[in-house]
C-alpha cells in the first residue's frame, strides 16, 4: 500500500489541475489583479471616445475665435523715454487692435499708441507690418491706426452697444502679456461705470468678468454673434486679472469711425463752460432756484460754443457756509431731455457727441424756465 501511495497522490493533482484549467476556466492573473491596480493614480479621460464633440457653448466659443482671430492684431509700441539723468532710452510697450475694414485701418486704445516713436503690427499670421496713426481720441482713450499690407484683410463686425444686457456671454481677445492670439470668456457683468484711469476719467464703461490683463487693451470685446461690442480698455488695480475689467462701449469708437470717414479728421466736443456747480434740490431753493437738481454756471468760455449761443455765467457772489458761490447765471436742469443726474452729468453728455453735434440744454434764467439749443465746437486735436 505504501507503493501505490505516490501514485494516488500524482492522479489526484493531476485530476485537479485538469479541473482548474478546463472546467472552472481559471485565470492564475486574477490572483495578481491587486497588485497590478497598486501605484496607478491616472486614467485616460472618458471623454477620449468623443473627441470632437463639443456643448453648443464650445462650439459657439470656438466657431467665434476662428472667425475673430484673424482680425485681431498685436501692437507693439517703441517709445523714447528719460533715465533720472535726463538722458534718452527707448522703451516697448505692447496692446492689442482689431481691424475694423479690409484696406488695414485698426482700432485700438489711445494708451496703447500714446508717445510712439515706432509702430508695429502683428497679424494672425505672424507677419508684421509698420502702423502710421491717423486719428486719436484722447477723451475716450481711442485710436485709429493704418498698415499697408497690399492685400484684403478679415475685418470684424462692430455690433450695438447701445443694448447690452447684464448676464450676457462676451468674448476677450487679446495679447496679455505677449501671449498672442488669447481668449478667455465671461459675462457682461455690469453697465454705465465711470472709472478713473492716470490720464482720465471713462465714462459709461462696460465692466465684464472674462480675463482681461496688461496686453489686452485695445483688443475686442466681443458678443455670442462675434459682433464687436466693445474695446478692452482698462482693469481694477494693478495686479492684473481679478474679475473686474472695463471695456469701451463699441458705438463710441463707431461715431469716430464715422466722423473720420466723412471729414478726414476727428474731433472732440467741447461747450465751453469752463464752470458749473452742482446744485441739491434743497440748496437750489436755498438760493431763490427751482427746487431741482442742476448745475449753477459759474463762468463760461470766451469764444466758446457756450458763449457765442448766450449762456450766461455768474455775476454776483454770495457766500454759502464758507464756500464762494456765483450766483445770476443760468440754471442747467436738463440735458437733451435727460434730468441732470450726477456731477458729471453735462461732461459725460458732451463727451458722447462730435464737433459740430447740436445739444439742447433745458435752463432757468431770471426765474423762467426755456429751452437753448447749442452747436458744440470743436476741441483741438491732440497730434
Amino acid at each position: 500500500m505504501k507503493v501505490l501511495r505516490p501514485f494516488l497522490w500524482a492522479a489526484v493533482i493531476t485530476a485537479a489541475f485538469l479541473y482548474v484549467t478546463s472546467v472552472a476556466h481559471w485565470d492564475v492573473g486574477r490572483a495578481f489583479q491587486p497588485v497590478r491596480n497598486v501605484g496607478r493614480v491616472w486614467a485616460e479621460p472618458t471623454s477620449a471616445a468623443t473627441a470632437g464633440t463639443f456643448t453648443p457653448d464650445e462650439q459657439n466659443n470656438i466657431d467665434i475665435y476662428r472667425s475673430a482671430r484673424e482680425a485681431t492684431v498685436n501692437i507693439t509700441s517703441i517709445v523714447v523715454q528719460e533715465d533720472w539723468f535726463w538722458g534718452t532710452y527707448q522703451g516697448e510697450g505692447a496692446g492689442s487692435g482689431f481691424i475694423v475694414n479690409p484696406d488695414g485701418q485698426i482700432l485700438t486704445n489711445f494708451h496703447v499708441v500714446r508717445g510712439s516713436a515706432q509702430l508695429t503690427v502683428t497679424l494672425s499670421d505672424k507677419k508684421t507690418y509698420k502702423a502710421r496713426i491717423l486719428a486719436r481720441d484722447r477723451r475716450d482713450d481711442l485710436a485709429l491706426i493704418k498698415i499697408e499690407a497690399g492685400r484684403k484683410l478679415p475685418a470684424l463686425k462692430l455690433g450695438d452697444s447701445d443694448n447690452l444686457l447684464v448676464g450676457q456671454k462676451v468674448l476677450a481677445i487679446g495679447n496679455p502679456f505677449g501671449f498672442g492670439g488669447t481668449l478667455t470668456t465671461g459675462i457682461l457683468s455690469s453697465l454705465d461705470r465711470s472709472i478713473k484711469t492716470e490720464d482720465e476719467s471713462l465714462e459709461g464703461m462696460i465692466q465684464t468678468d472674462a480675463a482681461i490683463n496688461p496686453g489686452n487693451s485695445g483688443g475686442p470685446l466681443l458678443d455670442s454673434h462675434g459682433s464687436v461690442i466693445g474695446m478692452n480698455t482698462a482693469i481694477y488695480g494693478q495686479q492684473g486679472n481679478i474679475g473686474l475689467g472695463f471695456a469701451l462701449p463699441i458705438n463710441r469708437a463707431k461715431a469716430m469711425l464715422e466722423e473720420y470717414t466723412k471729414t478726414g479728421r476727428v474731433s472732440q466736443a467741447r461747450l465751453g463752460i469752463a464752470s458749473a456747480l452742482p446744485i441739491t434740490a434743497d440748496l437750489a431753493e436755498a438760493l431763490n432756484l427751482p427746487r431741482e437738481n442742476g448745475l449753477l454756471v459759474q463762468r463760461v468760455e470766451p469764444r466758446s460754443a457756450a458763449s457765442e449761443y448766450g449762456i450766461r455765467g455768474g455775476t454776483r457772489r454770495v457766500f454759502w457756509g464758507n464756500y464762494p458761490i456765483l450766483i445770476g447765471g443760468d440754471y442747467i436742469v436738463a440735458v437733451d431731455g435727460q434730468h441732470i443726474e450726477g456731477d458729471n452729468f453735462l461732461q459725460r453728455a458732451v463727451n458722447r457727441k462730435r464737433g459740430g453735434d447740436w445739444m439742447e440744454l433745458t435752463i432757468y434764467r431770471d426765474g423762467k424756465k426755456m429751452q437753448l439749443k447749442v452747436k458744440l465746437d470743436s476741441a483741438p486735436q491732440e497730434l
